[in-house]
């Protein structure tokens, strides 16, 4: 009998998958319940937009100087580790807001720790494997830390109304902490070699030219490319229109449970398909799915098929966007400045996510939810074009 091996799951493939996986059971345990929890204290939509978006784009920033940080000293190991510890217990602390304002506040904070500790464990995570798997592995870490994301909204699920908002919130630091001390003890790095002429600075000129191209390309697609407890809010909406709030929030947290769900599904598979094929043509693809589900919520029934339907899209595209936009970075990016690579790529992410979250709760609040999510369909769909006119192939590291 003929014997399958994954070469590509080494230890570290495994393990960082598994970190990935407590990490996030903790932080969509929290997400879940937060939209709830915002309006509990009295906030507008408009705040949850802009809580994601700040924190979101600090992230950003956080990863840029961790990308650099790593690079010039060698140092990825302890700063991963000190991210993933920042992370769960700032998350732990929601547990103590009172206003929108205070979970603003511990949400950028630990989102500060979750953007520094990403390139550092990226670039572990590429050295782990051989180029030709790069995007199974990255499939696989996106797999697994999504699947802590179905069991977080369960879980979330199962506690309210059993527990208070603020329980579940402290509940949070023991997956959390867990993911830290994983990362410390069970992950082998090799020591890096420091570069320490490198200067901190954001001068894309010193990235292969198809790399600037891709990360435009990301970047205009990142405009339109919203935090997704905003479609768990929208749900939650929709359902009230026909429902107590308490079954309509209900039934928004198990549409977000189906969006997970897909994303775990689809991770592995798209990293694989990546790796076979063209990774730019579908990516672009993923970005297509984006703007369907957008056009899906123009619309927005009090449906549940209709509106599963639409997480699915959302579920489908972010696991494209995952898995395949850090194995292409991976792949055109010189070893000697890679980890700043993850973090120009992860930052231009954050700053999309500031301004997508941001502007589509804001013509939410202003205008309607359409108008949000038809300024996102818009913008997603020129970042959709632009990422299928890049090359088919590129000089890698040229």
């Amino acid at each position: 009998m003929r014997i399958l091996k994954f070469r590509w799951l080494s230890r570290n493939v495994l393990v960082i998958g598994l970190v990935s996986f407590f990490s996030d059971l903790g932080h969509e345990t929290a997400t879940t319940i937060l939209p709830a929890f915002l309006a509990a204290i009295g906030a507008a939509p408009w705040a949850l937009g802009i809580i994601e978006g700040v924190s979101d784009a600090l992230a950003s920033f956080s990863k840029l100087w961790s990308g650099w940080y790593c690079d010039r000293t060698g140092k990825h190991k302890k700063v991963a580790v000190t991210g993933y510890f920042l992370t769960g217990f700032l998350k732990g602390a929601l547990a103590l807001a009172t206003a929108w304002w205070h979970v603003l506040f511990m949400r950028t904070i630990a989102w500060f720790g979750r953007g520094m500790r990403s390139p550092a464990r990226d670039r572990i995570l590429a050295d782990s494997t051989e180029p030709a798997h790069y995007g199974k592995a990255f499939g696989f870490d996106r797999a697994l830390d999504t699947a802590g994301a179905i069991l977080g909204p369960l879980l979330a699920m199962l506690l309210v109304g059993v527990f208070s908002h603020r329980e579940i919130f402290a509940f949070t630091l023991l997956p959390g902490l867990a993911a830290a001390f994983l990362f410390m003890f069970g992950v082998r790095a090799r020591k890096f070699p420091p570069n320490p002429s490198l200067k901190f600075s954001i001068r894309l000129t010193q990235f292969p030219k198809p790399y600037r191209r891709f990360l435009i390309a990301v970047a205009l697609f990142g405009l339109g490319d919203f935090a997704h407890t905003l479609l768990i809010l929208r749900a939650t909406q929709i359902f009230t229109e026909s429902y107590s709030a308490a079954k309509a929030a209900q039934l928004a947290m198990s549409l977000y449970v189906i969006h997970n769900i897909v994303y775990a599904a689809a991770s592995i598979p798209v990293g694989a398909l990546g790796d076979r094929w063209n990774k730019r043509k579908l990516l672009a693809l993923g970005y297509g799915l984006a703007v369907l589900m957008n056009i899906g919520f123009l619309f927005s029934p009090a449906s549940y098929a209709f509106l599963a339907g639409l997480f699915v899209l959302a579920g489908l595209f972010i696991a494209v966007e995952d898995a395949l936009e850090k194995a292409i970075a991976a792949e055109m990016v010189p070893e000697e400045i890679q980890t700043t690579g993850f973090g120009v790529l992860a930052t231009l992410n954050g700053l999309g996510d500031f301004v997508s979250s941001t502007m589509v709760s804001l013509l939410w609040t202003a205008v309607s939810p359409q108008a949000g999510f038809g300024f996102a369909a818009l913008v997603c769909f020129s970042g959709a074009v632009m990422m299928w006119r890049l090359p088919a192939k590129d000089p890698a590291r040229a």
